[in-house]
């Protein structure tokens, strides 16, 4: 039987069930466009997977904070990918899906890219040999882009390793951060879409502009390895995708500077918007941060939710039947 292959129906070597969960992210970071992304604890999305003999996927139920999601696996992220997971292993079987969504989508927290992860890992656990978390990722691009209509992996490569990752079109690497650093991430009740986000970065931009975002790129990669805030605190600044994202979140100026008030290493839009996050040395800068941007946004009319947690934030795991993760 190939390694790849899961043991067949009824084999009591392996199980019929599975369950995971995956973290909210930030993605792009400020600096990273598309490529860079780090998972928040404290929200995620959940997903039940079961082997079933028919060789198809079927999405049976989806609840949460969001539930008219499509129920045709091939118009659903995380039913896409787990469709690339059966065709590429040539599976025997099939899998039934049920997600329990806990990110609201259009939010800019990773709503997508956390179904996708979390149902791939559930299925990779019912494998008679799973497979690495980076072997994933492919499957998780191919749903990915039926959200957003790109094969970026800024979300799902934090998802999928846990923490900071630099995440191309075929390779992830996680990037070492201080475990003191802390995010502030506030989410406002109100909905961006992330095609619509990306539709406004249409048009042309100057070179100088692309070698002043890579130089800030590099400085923040240099200063998480380096553990050295005052080189992330002079690149941690968006100068490519935010000037034009920037009016498509309510109060964002404002936002963003009552971030920055609280000595913020950087502060920006999270993913396509309209969430925004900051980076701070400590968490208590970054609780009082979370405070004064839930105020921001409530002096434009909007409720809001706060998440604090560590910047090297966990990596989707898989829940046992007692509901502890493993």
């Amino acid at each position: 039987m190939s390694a790849d292959i899961p043991a067949p129906i009824g084999a009591a070597t392996r199980p019929r069930m599975a369950q995971a969960f995956a973290s909210a992210s930030v993605g792009n970071v400020a600096v990273g466009f598309d490529i860079l992304g780090h998972s928040v604890g404290g929200a995620g999305d959940r997903a039940e997977v079961r082997v079933i003999d028919a060789p198809e996927v079927r999405i049976a139920a989806i609840d949460g904070v969001v539930t008219d999601l499509p129920h045709d696996p091939v118009r659903n992220t995380a039913g896409v990918a787990l469709l690339a997971l059966r065709r590429v292993l040539d599976l025997r079987h099939g899998f039934e899906l049920v997600l329990h969504k806990g990110i609201a989508l259009g939010s800019g927290m990773g709503g997508s890219a956390a179904s996708c992860v979390a149902a791939l890992v559930a299925a990779n656990a019912l494998l008679h040999k799973p497979l690495p978390r980076e072997a994933l990722y492919r499957f998780a691009l191919d749903g990915e882009a039926v959200a957003s209509g790109s094969r970026h992996g800024d979300n799902l490569g934090p998802m999928l390793l846990g923490g900071l990752v630099l995440a191309t079109h075929d390779r992830l690497l996680r990037i070492p951060v201080p475990a003191a650093w802390h995010c502030a991430l506030v989410h406002p009740h109100c909905v961006l879409e992330t095609r619509k986000a990306r539709a406004a970065l249409a048009g042309d931009y100057a070179l100088d502009t692309f070698v002043e975002q890579s130089a800030n790129l590099a400085m923040v990669l240099a200063g998480c390895f380096r553990g050295d805030t005052a080189l992330v605190r002079a690149g941690l600044r968006d100068v490519l995708v935010e000037p034009r994202r920037a009016r498509l979140v309510p109060n964002f100026a404002r936002v963003q500077q009552a971030a920055l008030d609280h000595h913020a290493l950087g502060a920006s839009i999270s993913g396509g918007g309209p969430s925004v996050f900051g980076w701070y040395e400590r968490r208590e800068d970054a609780e009082a941060a979370a405070l004064a941007m839930r105020t921001a946004f409530a002096d434009a009319g909007l409720d809001s939710d706060a998440l604090v947690a560590p910047v090297d934030g966990p990596a989707a795991k898989l829940i046992d039947t007692n509901g502890s993760t493993t």
